[in-house]
């Protein structure tokens, strides 16, 4: 086959009208989400930013992340997994019960909040525990007590994020996208207004002895999950006009066993991924203060990309994924899987090598502020531009995952993320062992990108063996030839970059970390792209346009 344009358009989704029973069209819904989820990252990282101005990157931060990660991984260990790759599909299937699976979904609210209201109750009642597994308190300087503290006011967020789980699939089953996108805004601007509030107070949180009645402990404590709670009760309106009524049904449905097996692999998937969490989070909190924060806001910059480009392609392209697996057309579905890793490779290879040549003076120009230390600043920079590489290979998984999904494996990712995983633990105490404990956070996140590149490579052969040839070299092409125009946007970024520190010497370094941004970031993208155009990438004009449709639809 021929790399024509026409052929790399053939298998694109097709922008279609809207549906005459007011569904929306999936070009639509696609260009909504991804003008909410670039909103979203962006109030996200914000709050990131203004906590690192006001807390530094120190201590207080870097307890406050290890603590605030703890209500995501019970919750994605009791239901989020399963949540998002199954129950879906079963409500869509509801839908043709004779009450339009009212009594079902009731049920699953009543089982799922059960369950949840459960857990929160232990994991509060844990937290000490937690805390210890996730941080090492005889080295580093980072503070499990005061960990443990924030820990208490966080943990309660556990319901609120299966609360809003759940009602966001119940109104996603009902083709209404924008209130569960656009919820994640809301609880930002809480936060960040609580950051507000939390840098005007005055002094400091305590340290020796930490005291949970602290006015700025409770503030952001309580603050943060009160932002949680409102991004679930505003779907309550939305849930309204789609004439949702909730009681307490309490229950089984024959149907909840229906994907019992495939429930339990993908809990096993997270589970095993927070074996790694569990690791890197130690060997981070070991090190120099502020690994925690700083790897933190660096994995945030690092998914920028991938969430607001591979998540709107994975949402256009994931329906004929899975109508394909359904059809059971092999030949579609490698098709579709082709065009995903072409387009996800014209897109984020130029991103990635713009936050390769910009990382260094990204960290100094977003965190160098208030009391964030300059050091810590360059530290972040460095950690993001060495792992950018890794962004390519995590959009390549996360598109394999829907494909193993989509074929109703959820079998394979979990084996995948086992040797991923294996792969993982070694190499990050190697980092611990090797480097110095400021540079520890910087080998932590090229490590964790190297595990992508493991997983990418072990979900593509696995995929082989499954369903045979899988354009595989088109895809390599593509890759190559966009690491190519990555490589000589970099390099000439690299020159201008060594030109503004001659025309700027002297001058402070925040204002030099900003020219260079701006600068470098429009050299690097401009010469990739045109470097794309030269080469002749068929899938550079379609991927483009599409997220073009995308963004003027929403």
């Amino acid at each position: 086959m021929t790399d024509r344009t026409d052929q790399a358009t053939e298998h694109l989704p097709r922008p279609t009208t809207g549906r005459s029973d007011g569904t929306p069209s999936l070009a639509r819904a696609s260009g909504s989400m991804a003008i909410a989820t670039l909103v979203s990252r962006i109030t996200g990282f914000a709050w990131k930013v203004m906590l690192a101005w006001a807390a530094s990157l120190g201590v207080v931060n870097d307890s406050f992340t290890v603590a605030n990660t703890l209500p995501n991984i019970v919750y994605e260990l009791l239901f989020g997994g399963v949540l998002a790759s199954v129950v879906v599909p079963l409500l869509v299937r509801a839908q043709d019960d004779r009450d339009g699976g009212l009594a079902y979904t009731q049920r699953l609210i009543t089982m799922g909040m059960s369950m949840l209201a459960v857990g929160t109750v232990v994991a509060v009642a844990l937290a000490p525990l937690f805390t210890r597994l996730y941080m090492d308190g005889s080295t580093g300087e980072a503070n499990p007590e005061l960990a443990t503290a924030f820990a208490y006011l966080l943990l309660p967020e556990i319901i609120f994020y299966g609360l809003f789980a759940i009602l966001s699939a119940i109104l996603q089953a009902k083709q209404v996208f924008g209130p569960p996108a656009w919820a994640p805004v809301m609880n930002n601007v809480i936060v960040m207004a609580t950051i507000g509030v939390y840098a005007v107070l005055p002094g400091e949180i305590s340290l020796n002895p930490v005291r949970m009645g602290d006015a700025k402990l409770l503030t952001l404590g309580v603050g943060v999950t009160l932002g949680i709670a409102v991004q679930a009760l505003v779907l309550l309106p939305a849930l309204r006009r789609v004439g949702f009524r909730f009681r307490w049904n309490w229950g089984l449905d024959e149907r909840f066993r229906e994907f019992g097996g495939l429930a339990l692999w993908i809990v096993g998937y997270v589970a095993i991924s927070q074996v790694g969490m569990v690791f890197t989070t130690r060997v981070l909190t070991a090190g120099a203060s502020g690994g925690a924060a700083i790897y933190s806001n660096a994995w945030l910059l690092f998914q920028l990309p991938y969430g607001v480009i591979g998540v709107s392609l994975l949402t256009a392209i994931m329906p004929r994924l899975s109508r394909s697996a359904a059809d059971g057309d092999t030949d579609k579905l490698i098709a579709d899987l082709s065009l995903g890793s072409r387009m996800s490779t014209v897109l984020l290879v130029p991103l990635s090598a713009i936050l390769t040549v910009t990382g260094s003076s990204i960290g100094v120009a977003l965190f160098n502020y208030g009391n964030a230390d300059v050091a810590d600043a360059q530290r972040l920079g460095d950690a993001l531009a060495f792992s950018a590489f890794g962004i390519l290979p995590y959009a390549l998984v996360m598109l394999q995952l829907r494909v193993f999904y989509a074929m109703k494996d959820a079998r394979t990712p979990t084996l995948i993320m086992v040797v991923m995983t294996v792969v993982k633990i070694p190499l990050l105490y190697m980092c611990s062992g090797l480097l110095r404990p400021d540079h520890v956070v910087i080998g932590v996140l090229l490590v964790n990108s190297l595990t992508f590149v493991v997983g990418a490579v072990l979900g593509q052969m696995w995929l082989w063996v499954r369903l045979g040839r899988l354009q595989s070299m088109r895809v390599v092409r593509v890759i190559v030839q966009s690491a190519a125009a990555g490589a000589g946007g970099v390099l000439l970024a690299f020159g201008a970059g060594l030109l503004v520190d001659l025309v700027l010497d002297g001058t402070g370094p925040t204002l030099v970390a900003w020219v260079k941004v701006v600068i470098q970031s429009l050299l690097t993208g401009v010469a990739a792209f045109a470097l794309l155009a030269v080469f002749k990438v068929p899938e550079l004009d379609p991927a483009v346009q599409r997220i073009t449709r995308l963004v003027r639809r929403g």
